[in-house]
């Protein structure tokens, strides 16, 4: 069922409170990630209040929707979309990296309700999400399971083997999204290690790859709905990000992968993605 203009623009909203909510996050525990977490909020709105099958209220739900961060550094953006969803109070994503936080630097499992993995270390997340969908697919379950990857850990080796596995066992009900920012804590993708044709690669392995505006709720959500008619092969969308989405002094700039702002920085931050001075590409709309 289409949406209509005016949930878009709500759910587009929603991803703008997301961000507010980072930058909140990162003041306060003074140190994660800002680029990554900027660019991934339209991706992440457009999952959590549309796309995935769940219930905030009760996160072990057997009939939800399996969601995997893969590249974990960037959770801040999932716990403020899980904040907003309803998973826990949005004043509990202050507590983001404090001794004892159900909030840490990286998403840990058992702390929280309603995560389906550790991660941390890049590159496991797309193993993770291949198996637990043959898992559901052996029990006969209709559930389907997404990850969230990053650009960069696609240098990793895992990630081939995995992509391998999801074809060789015809995983149609396994949808992988890559934020596609172009850079990465050394530097530009294509500058540490060089990964295009991405599309092409990963259609090479067997896969239906999508490429779209990471930044435009319709286009994704159409990706997410295309990969469901999809029955023998699994489906990755390329999701063409800006880091650091909404701030444009520090868009594109990979020295923002994993640095916070200071109180003082944040406070300018926060006046330029209220006052809506981000550039969204239009390239893949």
């Amino acid at each position: 069922m289409a949406l209509t203009d005016t949930e878009i623009q709500a759910i587009a909203a929603t991803a703008e409170e997301i961000r507010e909510t980072i930058l909140d996050m990162l003041v306060q525990a003074g140190s994660g990630h800002t680029a990554g977490p900027l660019g991934m909020s339209d991706l992440m709105a457009a999952l959590y209040f549309h796309v995935l099958k769940h219930d905030p209220k009760n996160p072990s739900w057997e009939e939800r929707d399996r969601f995997l961060l893969s590249n974990g550094h960037t959770v801040p953006v999932q716990y403020a979309a899980m904040a907003h969803a309803g998973y826990f109070p949005i004043e509990e994503c202050l507590t983001l990296r404090t001794f004892g936080s159900r909030l840490q630097g990286h998403p840990e499992r058992d702390r929280l309700p309603g995560l389906e993995t550790t991660s941390g270390p890049l590159g496991s997340g797309l193993s993770q999400a291949a198996g637990m969908a043959l898992a559901l697919r052996m029990d006969g379950k209709k559930n389907r399971t997404f990850v969230m990857m990053s650009d960069g850990e696609q240098q990793e080796g895992n990630i081939w083997e995995a992509v391998m596995f999801a074809a060789k066992y015809e995983l149609g009900n396994l949808t992988a999204l890559m934020d596609r920012n172009f850079i990465q804590i050394d530097g530009m993708t294509e500058d540490v290690m060089p990964l295009d044709s991405l599309k092409d690669k990963y259609e090479a392995f067997g896969w239906h790859v999508i490429e779209v505006d990471g930044h435009n709720i319709e286009a994704i959500i159409d990706a997410c709905d295309h990969a469901r008619a999809i029955a023998e092969k699994p489906t990755l969308i390329i999701a063409h990000t800006i880091p650091g989405k909404g701030v444009p002094e520090i868009e594109y700039d990979y020295r923002w992968h994993g640095k916070p702002p200071t109180k003082e920085e944040a406070v300018r931050f926060m006046k330029e993605l209220r006052n809506g001075a981000g550039r969204v590409p239009n390239e893949y709309a």
